[in-house]
């Protein structure tokens, strides 16, 4: 289906269909852990990778192994991931914040690498989405403001997102969700680009200075694949997509 391929553009990997007989594997970055100094630090990158995000597979693994072996809840398990997540009230109560928390955290934290690439990309304001963004925001620069003050904003632990509505006519809208939720949770809302405000994401280098790693995080970001994530969602062809597509 459309959504399916949208979600595998998105996460760039083949998961999301799956009917999860087997434990998901952690993702190989798109770079090195290096690459995206000196916004980002090789320290910072390694330890978010393989113990952060390497945490949340493990749980979401234990609670999909669990599923499994329930008569009553294995169809939970078949339904994919971003499936699953809109189904978090069918979960059993034990099993719920383990869902919730290690596949919410698994889903962005894949989203979160593809977001972004060495150097980063501009978005040139003819894309699809450089015109949408102007369109809902006035500039480029006003939504930039935007969403780095409700990234700065956000009390505690959680993400700052770009998302559209493709029920809404593909409305753009910046929102921020707590500890690991996705606006994906939530049928109608498709994440386009998610900053991770955590203070594991920053801490090592900026210590409390979120300020300085969202307003570093900006030179990172690869528009070329978020504007690629939007066209999908539109449905329009995108060169280089996925060929399980």
């Amino acid at each position: 289906t459309m959504h399916k391929a949208f979600l595998a553009v998105v996460l760039g990997v083949a998961f999301v269909g799956s009917s999860f007989a087997q434990n998901l594997e952690l993702p190989k970055l798109p770079y090195e852990y290096n690459a995206l100094e000196p916004a980002i630090d090789e320290a910072t990158m390694k330890v978010h990778h393989l113990g952060h995000h390497m945490a949340y597979l493990n749980t979401l693994n234990a609670a999909l192994t669990t599923l499994r072996q329930n008569e009553t809840t294995k169809h939970l398990a078949k339904m994919g991931i971003d499936k699953l997540l809109q189904h978090l009230s069918e979960v059993p109560a034990e099993l719920k914040g383990p869902v919730r928390n290690g596949g919410g955290g698994f889903v962005n934290h894949v989203l979160f690498w593809n977001s972004m690439r060495p150097g980063g990309a501009i978005l040139a304001e003819s894309s699809t989405l450089g015109a949408r963004i102007i369109q809902d925001f006035g500039s480029f620069q006003e939504f930039k403001d935007h969403f780095s003050a409700q990234a700065l904003r956000l009390f505690g632990a959680g993400w700052a997102w770009l998302i559209t509505h493709p029920a809404d006519g593909f409305r753009l809208e910046v929102v921020t969700t707590p500890n690991q939720d996705t606006p994906a949770m939530e049928e109608g809302k498709v994440p386009l680009l998610g900053l991770d405000v955590w203070e594991h994401a920053y801490y090592l280098k900026y210590m409390n200075k979120r300020v300085d790693y969202v307003a570093a995080w900006w030179s990172v970001v690869d528009w070329e694949a978020v504007d690629a994530r939007y066209r999908v969602a539109k449905g329009e062809p995108v060169a280089g997509a996925k060929a399980e597509l």
